[in-house]
């Protein structure tokens, strides 16, 4: 079964949002050493329920956006789109983790599918 493995939610200022979670939440929140703007946020110990994400700028989407985690991506975008959805984006490699791409239900929301190399 497939299950949500990663959320991220969208941020004019991403410090901002960054310090709102860690005060109300008390998550954990480092910016990614990456490419572009994207703080990793960690929820709480892997050994509890629940799942990490991240804070995005909003040129990169604007709404909260959820990640499935599938074992084939090619399989799982050829049922998303025979069922009605809609793929938005190409199959992105995420090196070292995995291959993804953004898709849109019956309903319009968004979400992405990740399959891990990991």
């Amino acid at each position: 079964m497939s299950r949500v493995i990663w959320f991220e939610i969208p941020a004019d200022d991403p410090e901002r949002a960054a310090k709102f979670y860690k005060d109300v939440f008390g998550w954990t929140v480092e910016k990614w050493d990456g490419p572009f703007d994207y703080w990793l946020i960690n929820t709480g110990p892997d050994e509890e329920p629940g799942i990490h994400g991240a804070i995005m700028t909003k040129d990169m989407g604007q709404m909260v956006r959820d990640t499935i985690g599938v074992e084939s991506y090619d399989k799982f975008a050829e049922k998303i789109e025979k069922e009605g959805g809609k793929m938005l984006s190409e199959k992105i490699d995420i090196p070292g983790m995995g291959v993804m791409g953004s898709f849109q239900d019956t309903e319009g929301n968004i979400f992405a599918i990740m399959e891990s190399t990991m």
